[in-house]
């Protein structure tokens, strides 16, 4: 069943995701799986490139302007610890849960996705390899 998208964040997050969604394709990655969800934790894309898997987290950030860069908020910022754990603990397990052999590959990587919405423009910044 899809997810229902109501608020404004909620909303900004699914275009985010759409836009990061694109970009990975683009840049030659396979998507298995979106919005991979347990009692305990949501990833948002697992994807796959030269048989390694990626779990990605996508923060979305609306902006007036692409080439304004704010400093008073930085979405890696919302990272904390306990985020961090409760995504360690979903990707294993759906390492588990998906029979995924102990020496395959795996990275936990962060896309921030600025959002133009006014001018349909969107910027990609990837943080890649972060450690859980």
């Amino acid at each position: 069943m899809p997810k229902v998208f109501t608020s404004d964040s909620q909303k900004t997050g699914e275009i985010g995701e759409n836009v990061a969604v694109k970009f990975l394709m683009k840049h030659g990655f396979s998507i298995l799986d979106r919005n991979y969800t347990k009692k305990w934790g949501e990833i948002d894309i697992i994807a796959e490139k030269d048989n390694k898997l990626y779990f990605v987290e996508v923060k979305a950030v609306s902006r007036l302007n692409l080439a304004v860069k704010d400093n008073d908020y930085r979405a890696e910022d919302n990272m904390h610890p306990w985020k961090l754990k409760r995504l360690s603990r979903t990707i294993q397990t759906y390492l588990i849960s998906h029979k995924v052999h102990e020496d395959k590959e795996w990275q936990f990587d962060l896309v921030i996705v600025y959002l133009d919405m006014k001018n349909k423009k969107a910027r990609v910044k990837v943080e890649n390899d972060i450690v859980l």
